[in-house]
């Protein structure tokens, strides 16, 4: 079985299926003749990820992510069909590449005594500066 280099990841190359159609945009008369576009299809269930990496994924799909569980890329920037598919792989990889990043968990934070000081001693003298402005009591 043949595996694509992917991120970082090896998937197989069954887990990829491609679609090629007309392209939109400059080219002339080869825009009309030539399906250049191309469109790449990711099956996760096939790709045999580690679940935490493909629920990264999936996050970072976003509206790419079919109701299939396939993610979708599609390029047709470019005039050749070859370039345009060496695009789709690398955008494809660039997701890839982001799932496998593990996200460092978040430590929670207090503030010092010094601050919390500090906090109080500008509300005191935020609160003085308007009770400066405050009209004169007559009665």
């Amino acid at each position: 079985m043949a595996t694509i280099e992917l991120g970082g990841l090896s998937i197989p190359d069954d887990a990829l299926s491609w679609n090629f159609t007309r392209a939109s945009g400059p080219g002339g008369q080869n825009v009309n003749k030539v399906s250049t576009a191309a469109e790449c299809r990711l099956d996760l269930d096939r790709a045999g990820l580690d679940p935490a990496v493909r629920q990264r994924l999936e996050g970072l799909a976003g509206n790419r992510l079919t109701a299939a569980g396939e993610i979708l890329v599609a390029v047709d920037t470019h005039r050749t069909q070859a370039r345009n598919r060496a695009a789709a792989l690398e955008r494809l990889g660039g997701l890839v590449a982001q799932a496998l990043v593990k996200p460092k968990p978040r430590v929670p934070t207090r503030p010092s005594a010094a601050q919390r000081a500090r906090r109080r001693d500008d509300k005191k003298r935020r609160g003085d500066v308007k009770r400066q402005r405050r009209p004169p009591d007559d009665y």
